[in-house]
């Protein structure tokens, strides 16, 4: 494939992706906004938000062979269509029934436009340029959670909260029409039965464990709702992992965890994510709830650790060939956890000059960690395992993200047990810190030519 097109439709999915990750969570910010003009309780908008992480998660691991069994391009296509319309839909809606039906489309769409995006750049892809790529692809799932709360607040305070999904209609027509032109066409492959029961169990195990995390909140735990939800899901995801090793054709391919790349990037590589992706959760509800700041205000500060994010994509390539992915894995992990430790002595009166370099350095390691867990996961996975290897990648990551949510506010909720003011804040960063030890371990006891194929010139 020529280098510039494959550039480009690296850019094509990241985009894609940058509207998914920003959709899933933007509509937290305009609740209160949405609920007052259709009529209910902002808390009550929390259900879009569930329809969306939901369909999102439980239609995922269906991609690979929906993509294998009608090409790429097709589901791609559709997909990009399917979201489009359904976020049209979402600004049209009258009624929260509607809304959340409408959400529910949307997490459709999405739940196949990412993996499946993904799918078809990396296997494009050369090794020698797989990190480049995946630097592309990671920076919409960093970027997203940071400026939605900015964007959402500029939106709903001086235009409407239709426009936090009108924006992706004229943004989803350019996707559509770039896609038709420059995503390859692949054929239809001949592909076995759907594993019918693979899919059942696999969504009624997710479905659970992301409804479980969304009971989680900076207000506290529904206690009942999540232990029972959690606990479903765990069962349920036994069961699953049991009939996915056993059957000869199953709807996830679970053999990518036999390389020690995939495995460090599916585990330890998750807790990661959770951790850091509780950051951008915390930081908001610290500078409105304990500060006192407003909402643009603290979205506005919270941009900066985007700036870090930036800064350091150009060097991460060079990083990783010059010293190799476990010392860079290693560093980010031990930079992040600095930082957490360091946000929880925070006060109000924390100048900017301590505060942004702070926020700059966090973000530094949190988009290095997330490039190299990203990009080590296929170190070792060929072409033809790429498309169930994406899947499987894209709904642990999923999952990963959702329960950052879910560790910010249950560390929330333990802080508040034990005090007031800042200290259940502290509390709550110093738990992420600890949580960040499990993949620092990991990291260390990583081989030291682990992803050494994707450095090689």
């Amino acid at each position: 494939m020529d280098p510039r097109r494959q550039r480009a439709l690296a850019f094509l999915v990241a985009g894609c992706f940058f509207m998914e990750n920003l959709d899933g969570t933007i509509v937290v910010t305009a609740a209160p906004a949405i609920g007052a003009d259709l009529g209910v309780d902002a808390a009550s908008v929390g259900v879009a938000v569930t329809a969306f992480l939901l369909t999102v998660a439980v239609f995922i691991p269906a991609s690979g062979w929906l993509s294998q069994r009608f090409g790429m391009r097709r589901i791609f296509a559709l997909a990009i269509a399917i979201f489009t319309v359904a976020s049209l839909l979402c600004a049209l809606s009258p009624t929260l029934p509607v809304l959340v039906a409408a959400r529910a489309l949307q997490g459709i769409g999405a739940a196949l436009m990412v993996p499946v995006g993904h799918a078809a750049v990396l296997r494009m892809t050369p090794k020698n340029d797989l990190i480049r790529t995946i630097a592309i692809l990671a920076w919409p799932g960093l970027v997203a959670p940071i400026i939605a709360p900015f964007v959402g607040g500029l939106l709903t305070t001086y235009a409407s909260w239709h426009w936090i999904f009108l924006i992706n209609v004229p943004l989803g027509i350019l996707a559509f029409v770039v896609a038709l032109r420059i995503v390859p066409s692949t054929d239809r492959m001949p592909v076995p039965k759907l594993d019918v029961t693979g899919l059942v169990l696999v969504v009624i195990a997710l479905g659970s464990l992301v409804y479980g995390s969304t009971l989680v909140s900076e207000s506290g735990i529904q206690v009942l709702g999540f232990a029972v939800a959690t606990a479903i899901g765990l069962a349920v995801l036994a069961v699953a992992v049991r009939h996915l090793l056993r059957v000869s054709h199953p709807l996830v391919q679970l053999r990518a965890f036999r390389y020690e790349s995939f495995r460090i990037a599916g585990s330890s590589g998750a807790v990661y994510r959770a951790a850091v992706s509780a950051i951008p959760f915390l930081l908001p509800l610290l500078f409105q709830n304990a500060f006192g700041w407003t909402a643009v205000d603290a979205g506005a500060v919270l941009l900066w650790l985007f700036v870090g994010n930036l800064a350091i994509k150009p060097a991460t390539t060079g990083l990783l060939r010059r010293f190799g992915f476990r010392r860079v894995l290693v560093t980010a992990n031990v930079v992040g956890m600095a930082c957490m430790i360091a946000m929880a002595f925070l006060t109000a009166d924390v100048s900017l000059a301590v505060l942004i370099p702070l926020l700059v350095l966090s973000g530094a390691a949190r988009s290095t960690g997330f490039t190299v867990y990203a990009t080590i996961a296929y170190a070792d996975i060929g072409p033809s395992s790429m498309t169930d290897a994406t899947a499987l990648n894209s709904t642990l990551q999923q999952l990963a993200a959702g329960f950052g949510v879910a560790v910010g506010g249950m560390a929330l909720a333990v802080g508040f047990a034990v005090g007031s003011g800042l200290v259940p804040y502290q509390v709550a960063f110093a738990f992420v810190a600890v949580l960040t030890l499990v993949p620092l371990v990991a990291a260390i006891r990583l081989s030291p030519d682990a992803g050494r194929a994707l450095t090689a010139r």
